[in-house]
């Protein structure tokens, strides 16, 4: 006779309120090969990782009939208390819940599907009137090909471009959208008949002539500080029939930053019904700082709030990758809240300058590699703050990678050449804290460009490294 099989084990896990949804449907999800029927708890914190043997052993209440306890990752304290308490296993699970698959042997994860998305990229090609045709067409297309939906032709407060009608008509040809930011007449009229749907902005001073016109409008305040002085417009556009969008401007730090999101948050409960642009470039364009954090973290708040379009621009250098990543960020804060999981370990794309993960090797580990080679090809690692250079001839380290190459002896030209790139990528991710593998590209997220080894190249020859 065939052995009857195993009856599923009721397994309880304890997490807290913000990760209730995730883990319910990661166990849920869970196959019945990994013979558990699954049970979720949840405690009175807010996040799992704050848990404590301690809190659980006031506040826990193990079902009867509960064969084992799974508890976060990272609950600190000795599970051996709560064991004796409740009489039944615990055990605490990987540190990040979307493991629990892996941790149950069931393989890893599958990767996040980050392919949906509802925040539309306006992107705008700044002082257009400045520039040739084919630089135009230039930037259009990039910004194209790195994801903004629109391109936004920026023109010159107090000129009039004359051309701005045969631009538009030149992108649309090419298959782009286009939309106009200018309040100049001529210039708006001239592009829409050309073929532009957006036109940015609409206030007080040009609404009566704009309302006419067949294109989608951008309303925004006449006062960015007096948000009252948007509600004019709103109700003209209205009477007249107008198609449009609100924005009620964010501004830089320290010129009322906080105060403008603050009329964002007034303005979707004002007009639930509008549609909201936000000009994150106001943002990043003025913070001299690596734009992607910013651009994430404006991207959640407009994903939040239900703001649809976003306006950017990438003139100043740290903005250069600007509409890359709003384009991966409208894609993680989609998920993120469309899933009620957290923005992590979901794509490491816009971690460009640390990286995800820290491994490293210690000390001791260091030296038992020096002493298990017996090979004249040189070994470069970056750990503990230091270059180590190893091979059968010795062990060298420190933080100067001249010394250290004075140390190596007699170097043919073409095998120095290759130590020196190498060991500029090891102090590289030694100042930055990256992690350094030799003869591998550092990694810069989406920005990363893969390297072909030195030992993989038609040229590299037999000699040791």
């Amino acid at each position: 006779m065939d052995p009857e099989p195993m009856a599923p084990s009721r397994v309880l896990f304890v997490t807290g309120r913000l990760a209730e949804q995730p883990l319910r449907r990661v166990v849920a999800g869970l196959p019945n090969s990994a013979g558990i029927v699954p049970e979720v708890t949840i405690l009175g914190v807010s996040v799992a990782a704050l848990m404590h043997v301690d809190l659980l052993r006031r506040r826990l209440q193990v079902p009867a009939g509960i064969d084992r306890v799974v508890v976060p990752g990272w609950c600190q304290g000795d599970l051996a208390v709560l064991q004796e308490q409740f009489g039944v296993p615990f055990e605490r699970g990987p540190k990040d819940l979307h493991d629990l698959p892996e941790f149950f042997g069931q393989g890893k994860r599958p990767p996040a599907d980050l392919s949906q998305f509802d925040i539309e990229i306006i992107a705008e090609i700044n002082h257009a009137p400045r520039l040739c045709d084919e630089e135009i067409v230039a930037q259009a297309r990039a910004l194209d090909a790195d994801g903004a939906d629109l391109i936004d032709l920026g023109c010159i407060p107090g000129e009039s471009w004359a051309r701005a009608g045969a631009v538009t008509k030149l992108l649309c040809g090419e298959g782009l959208r286009v939309s106009i930011d200018s309040f100049d007449r001529r210039e708006v009229e001239e592009a829409v008949a050309a073929g532009a749907e957006l036109v940015l902005s609409v206030n007080a001073t040009n609404r009566e002539w704009a309302a006419q016109l067949p294109a989608e409008l951008v309303a925004i305040p006449d006062d960015p500080r007096a948000l009252p002085t948007l509600q004019a417009t709103v109700d003209f556009l209205r009477g007249a029939g107008a198609r449009f969008r609100i924005d009620p401007i964010i501004e830089p730090i320290g010129f009322g930053f906080a105060a403008s999101l603050g009329r964002y948050l007034t303005a979707r409960h004002q007009w639930p019904d509008l549609e909201i642009m936000m000009g994150i470039g106001n943002l990043t364009e003025l913070t001299e700082v690596d734009s992607a954090g910013l651009n994430v973290t404006l991207l959640g708040f407009c994903q939040e709030l239900g703001i649809r379009s976003v306006l950017t621009t990438q003139v100043i250098n740290w903005c250069r990758s600007t509409v890359r990543e709003v384009d991966l960020a409208r894609r993680l804060v989609w998920y993120a809240i469309h899933n009620r999981a957290v923005p992590k370990h979901l794509d490491s794309g816009l971690v460009m300058l640390r990286d995800p993960q820290d491994r490293h090797l210690e000390d001791d580990e260091i030296r038992q590699l020096a002493l298990a080679i017996k090979d004249p090809s040189f070994r470069i690692f970056a750990e503990g703050g230091e270059l180590h250079v190893i091979n059968r001839d010795g062990h060298r380290r420190g933080t100067d990678p001249f010394e250290l190459f004075e140390q190596l002896g007699n170097v043919d030209p073409a095998h120095a050449f290759y130590l020196g790139y190498e060991m500029a990528k090891a102090v590289t991710a030694l100042t930055l804290g990256k992690n350094y593998k030799q003869d591998e590209a550092l990694q810069w997220g989406f920005l990363t460009h893969p390297e072909t080894s030195h030992r993989n190249r038609p040229d590299a020859g037999d000699s040791p490294v």
